[in-house]
């Protein structure tokens, strides 16, 4: 056995069942080696972020890693974005890299790079295997790495050399962590402060966004009348009827400030404390009110649900939390807005759907018009590096093929990644894919308002324009496999959402409207 099937089997039997891959030449014996182990699913992208992107999306829906294999230090590269979007999703994966071998590498060949430095970035345990042996424990260390709470990229630079020679031995798996408690003292302590009277916000994320979070964070403001945040990106948040729902923290921080008007006490759980995304001349960094003191229930990587409910039950073992009912807005007529596509989707979302949102600056009406809509899961974009939408799709679509998975993406971030319709169709997985066309980076001409100031037009600035030549989406769709078609009104966007909801297989639906004013 060479180390590239020790690799394999090693992972396999740790409970790895994908692999998305872009290789090369170095890793053409990993290749081979997913031939020899079935157990493993290899799906190919064209581009390194598309992989990466895919890797997020199933390990947000499996609550487990997948495997990445990438092509030297330039296909690690081509991965990062996405691969900074999935440690701000504290999503596991592991993510392995093709290398030189050692005596190749002193040379100096075109494709040398510091594979190790890049992957030190991303924050995780980087392993490089220096022979067969040692490859099959590496690959089960790295398996566990990724699932250490709350979730990492855990890197293995496998050697050509390594991968190739003889002597590899399948590694044992090795047991996951448990995830770390809060202090009961601590739960007390945030529990008397809410008996004190002070007007506080609880704000909520990571793990919390699931369903037994979303209802203890309920509980609590049923029982004190505090204030329930979400974080600004949840990296999967159940959503819909009888699900609690709450509204997101803004993303500016006049907004913020708004939002936390007043407030003495800012309790956080499962997240950070509020930040903003951007530095703006004349702005606090941190958005906590000046005053205000800060209280942390459970840290990011401490098991949040559980300290949300044993607060909960501390503060009123009886109390119920507010649940939307079943509701849906009517379908909208007329020509398509930055607003009305959203009672589209709200209207016609399927039962059990997963909603990939990248919408950047149309998204501030989804959630309204989904509240009281089938439940569904929503994965955001974590890491505010454009165009990992179509990515998560295919990776949720794998993690849950029995689930529709519909991706909202603006036209700005669905360029960056476009291929990944290529994956969809090859694999031919469900996903229906609404590029929501404004023809502009509409997200920088709201922030220049912010960071620049109102003397001069945004509109008049060609960097934001997507225009000359106008981008056709159907057209590039159609190119990679995908069906597609485009819509100018509500009525055709309900028809055309309709249709590709019932139809298996990738969809892709241009919907074209004026950018935000």
């Amino acid at each position: 056995m060479n180390g590239a099937e020790a690799v394999l089997r090693t992972l396999a039997g740790s409970g790895i069942e994908v692999c998305f891959t872009n290789p090369g030449t170095t890793e053409l014996h990993l290749v081979r080696a997913l031939d020899t182990v079935p157990e493993v699913r290899p799906v190919l992208g064209l581009f390194e972020g598309v992989v990466t992107g895919a890797a997020d999306g199933y390990a947000r829906m499996a609550g487990k890693p997948a495997a990445t294999l990438l092509h030297l230090g330039p296909g690690l590269g081509h991965g990062m974005a996405n691969l900074h979007n999935t440690r701000r999703a504290n999503s596991p994966v592991v993510n392995i890299v093709g290398d030189h071998p050692s005596r190749h590498k002193v040379q100096d060949p075109p494709l040398e790079s510091d594979i190790a430095a890049v992957a030190g970035t991303l924050r995780g345990p980087v392993r490089r295997p220096e022979n067969p042996a040692g490859a099959g424990p590496d690959a089960a260390s790295a398996y566990a790495e990724a699932l250490e709470s709350p979730g990492q990229i855990a890197t293995l630079i496998m050697p050509a050399d390594v991968s190739w020679s003889d002597g590899g031995l399948v590694g044992e798996p090795i047991p996951a962590r448990p995830v770390p408690t809060v202090d009961p003292a601590v739960i007390a302590r945030i529990c008397t402060v809410l008996r004190g009277g002070d007007r506080s916000v609880l704000v909520v994320g990571g793990p919390a966004g699931r369903e037994a979070g979303l209802r203890a964070a309920g509980r609590i403001a049923a029982s004190t009348g505090v204030k329930v945040l979400l974080e600004t990106y949840t990296p999967r948040l159940e959503h819909g009827a009888g699900v609690p729902s709450f509204d997101r923290l803004a993303s500016y921080p006049e907004q913020v400030a708004a939002q936390l008007d007043g407030v003495e006490q800012v309790i956080v759980a499962g997240t950070k404390v509020p930040v903003s995304f951007f530095a703006y001349p004349g702005q606090p960094s941190c958005l906590v009110p000046p005053g205000a003191n800060t209280q942390v229930l459970a840290e990011v990587g401490q098991d949040a649900v559980a300290a949300l409910t044993a607060l909960a039950d501390l503060l009123d073992p009886a109390s119920q939390p507010e649940l939307p009912a079943p509701a849906r807005p009517p379908l909208p007529t007329g020509a398509l807005t930055a607003a009305n596509w959203a009672d589209v989707v709200g209207a016609l979302l399927p039962e059990r759907a997963i909603v990939i949102d990248e919408t950047i600056s149309s998204r501030s009406a989804l959630a309204a018009a989904t509240v009281g809509a089938p439940r569904h899961d929503v994965l955001t974009q974590c890491g505010g590096a454009m165009g990992e939408g179509m990515p998560l799709a295919i990776g949720a679509a794998i993690a849950a093929p029995d689930r529709p998975v519909v991706t909202l993406e603006s036209d700005g971030c669905a360029i960056y990644t476009l291929s990944a319709l290529w994956t969809q169709a090859r694999e031919n997985l469900d996903i229906t894919n609404v590029i929501l066309n404004n023809r502009s980076y509409a997200i920088l001409r709201e922030e220049w308002q912010h960071l620049v100031g109102a003397d001069v037009d945004p509109e008049s600035n060609s960097l934001f324009d997507l225009t000359g030549p106008t981008i056709d989406y159907v057209k590039l769709a159609e190119g990679f496999g995908v069906p597609a078609s485009r819509a100018t009104t509500a009525e055709e966007l309900a028809e055309q959402f309709s249709r590709a909801l019932r139809e298996p297989g990738p969809h892709l639906i241009e919907a074209i409207f004026p950018p935000v004013a």
